[in-house]
């Protein structure tokens, strides 16, 4: 079985997530999306939060599931047996990042191979970080998220920007 880890902070899971996730699931057998923990990020949601959030978005696919990592994303995949990284790129400045990432990767898990999957059209502008944004300002986000997620997260932006 060719399992893949599809990595990534989700805070909140967009269209342009879910549509790597379909493409990815075309691909492997089994894909893995891991909400992980990024020191570099101060997260809207809890961790908790943004795997139900991945779960209800993906329960439409068999052989998609949704977990959580605190460790070395390597090390994650070797746990559970994956032998793909699969990353979505939006821009040049990703693939520069994104690649320097899978190198480290392969070298901590030489098993181990990323899938660069360039973002659909309609999805390279989008990102978690415009999303919360736009909801901040209350804009529609019926073109970016789905149906179920959009009044927890027009909610939550509303009282962090009341602070």
């Amino acid at each position: 079985m060719k399992i893949a880890i599809y990595p990534g902070s989700f805070d909140p899971i967009t269209f342009g997530h879910l549509d790597i996730i379909r493409r990815a699931a075309d691909i492997f057998d089994k894909v893995i999306v891991c909400v992980m923990v990024n020191a570099e990020k101060n997260p809207m949601f809890s961790l908790d939060e943004r795997v139900a959030f991945v779960h209800d978005a993906v329960k439409k696919w068999n052989n998609v599931e949704a977990d959580s990592a605190n460790i070395l994303l390597a090390e994650y995949a070797k746990e559970q047996g994956a032998v793909a990284i699969v990353k979505g790129l939006r821009v040049m400045s990703d693939y520069e990042k994104e690649c320097q990432m899978a190198l480290i990767n392969k070298r901590i898990n030489p098993d181990l191979d990323t899938v660069f999957l360039p973002a659909s059209e309609r999805y390279t502008y989008l990102s978690s970080s415009i999303v919360k944004e736009m909801a901040k300002y209350g804009a529609s986000l019926d073109e970016f998220l789905p149906m179920h997620m959009i009044a927890d997260i027009q909610q939550r932006a509303k009282r962090v920007s009341e602070f």
